[in-house]
């Protein structure tokens, strides 16, 4: 081996991925042992870490040229030993100058003089937190000023955050390009105004509210009367997902919805508030648009304007078929079963995307409107590779057998069906036209009934939804 030059070594260790093994092989030589050393950039440590700052102070000093950092306490339990706290993140700028990449998930120990420490780290592009309480606003001001080069910032359930301040001066900086928000209960879509000259920058954004505390909130009018006066560029935005937030019209994200000329994807869930006028506005100025989800739910608990109308029509479905040539994935989903008839989407509308676009997936989830005659008009959709139903009930064996028909499917994904049995499966048997068939929860589908249908089956059948 030590004939060997070292960027082929390198190359064999780095073909390990399992971490124990690694450690292992570099056992059994002091050139590999000092190869390892030099040469790694990646750590992931978590709940075996005991006595946690110690081991990690000896993990750094060994592993001098680190550029990515995973410390993930999830699961940990107090048996487990004391966690990392604020000096394990002195110890980790002291010891890590190249440090760009740091993700740090359930570290309860940690606060914001911790995170003061990281405004050292220079190189610091990228930092995730995941359930960190004890992390105020301050803290993510401190890394903010400090770290120059943060490109992505994605905090999880960092409940005692605040927006504002921080958001402010992230703006100024115009350096970010990847923002997550998710589930932070002192950040609302008001404090995204503070963004200011970012936008124009952003590449991608998730923002999602706790859904049960998102309609509970108050919001400060003016900062949200404020997005009418303010012109957002949003030419860089590419990738774009809100969740339980609320659509004003006019004003607030409504306003990011209609200036996004080059979105790539689009991800909204539960968005009260949401507007025909929205989604109409965005497929004019987003021709590149590849990937379209929507999730509705008929939750009325925000006041809206009886002027404005509550429910989204076939004209948001035929203005993205229309404008959005290069839709490849199209996701529609409804989120309450006691009312599905608050759902407007008609069977025109859906397959409106399929014929007009090049539709590859298409996925369907409590769509009551979709049924046998929408099976038959996929007979002609030359572009469908996978197509998803969950819970769409009124899809009968009749409209299963056409799946056989359809020229390019390769995928099908059936989910809580209650209008499908064996039978409908019957014209795939030992044609192996499938790839890939997923049966889940399907009352009326035996494994039986699955065998020789597809080239990989997947079968599972838990009727506990039912009760």
């Amino acid at each position: 081996m030590n004939a060997l030059p070292d960027p082929l070594l390198w190359e064999i260790l780095q073909r390990i991925k399992n971490p124990v093994d690694r450690d292992s092989l570099s056992l059994t030589c002091k050139h590999l042992h000092e190869l390892e050393s030099e040469e790694r950039q990646s750590l992931r440590v978590g709940c075996g870490l005991d006595p946690a700052n110690e081991a990690l102070n000896s993990l750094c000093r060994r592993f001098r040229n680190l550029t990515k950092v995973e410390i993930i306490y999830s699961g940990w339990m107090s048996k487990l030993g004391k966690q990392l706290d604020d000096h394990g993140l002195l110890v980790l700028s002291k010891n890590c100058s190249s440090l760009a990449d740091l993700t740090l998930s359930y570290c309860t120990y940690i606060s914001d003089l911790g995170l003061g420490y990281l405004a050292s780290c220079s190189n610091l592009s990228s930092l995730k937190l995941n359930f960190m309480p004890r992390v105020l606003g301050c803290g993510i001001l401190s890394v903010v000023v400090g770290c120059k080069r943060l490109t992505i910032l994605h905090l999880i359930w960092c409940l005692n955050i605040s927006g504002s301040e921080w958001l402010e001066y992230l703006g100024k900086l115009e350096t970010i390009e990847d923002l997550t928000i998710k589930n932070c209960r002192a950040i609302g879509e008001g404090d995204l105004i503070y963004l200011g000259p970012s936008w124009h920058k952003l590449k991608r954004l998730q923002f999602e509210l706790d859904s049960h505390y998102s309609f509970t909130r108050l919001f400060d009018k003016f900062v949200i009367d404020r997005w009418q006066k303010q012109w957002f560029p949003c030419e860089s935005l590419v990738d774009l997902s809100l969740v339980n937030c609320i659509i004003s019209p006019g004003r607030g994200l409504a306003c990011v919805l209609s200036k996004c000329k080059n979105l790539e994807k689009l991800h909204l869930d539960k968005c009260v508030g949401l507007r025909d006028a929205d989604i109409i506005a965005l497929a004019k100025n987003s021709r590149a648009l590849k990937s379209f989800s929507l999730g509705i739910s008929s939750d009325l608990s925000f006041p809206l304007s009886m002027n404005n109308p509550l429910r989204l029509t076939d004209e948001s479905l035929r203005a993205v078929a229309e404008n959005c040539p290069m839709l490849e994935t199209a996701k529609i989903s409804f989120s309450d079963e006691e009312f599905p008839n608050f759902l407007s989407f008609t069977l025109h509308g859906i397959l409106a995307l399929v014929e007009r676009c090049l539709v590859r997936e298409l996925s369907l989830d409590r769509i009551y409107s979709f049924n046998d005659a929408g099976m038959e008009a996929l007979c002609s959709a030359k572009w469908l590779e996978t197509l998803d139903l969950v819970k769409c009930q009124e899809v009968s064996d009749e409209g299963l057998q056409l799946v056989a028909q359809f020229p390019q499917l390769q995928t099908l994904r059936l989910s809580k069906c209650l209008g499908v049995t064996d039978l409908g499966l019957k014209p795939l048997v030992g044609t192996y036209k499938l790839r890939l068939l997923t049966i889940e929860d399907c009352p009326w589908i035996s494994s039986r009934g699955v065998r020789g249908t597809a080239r990989s089956v997947s079968f599972r059948q838990d009727l506990s939804w039912m009760r």
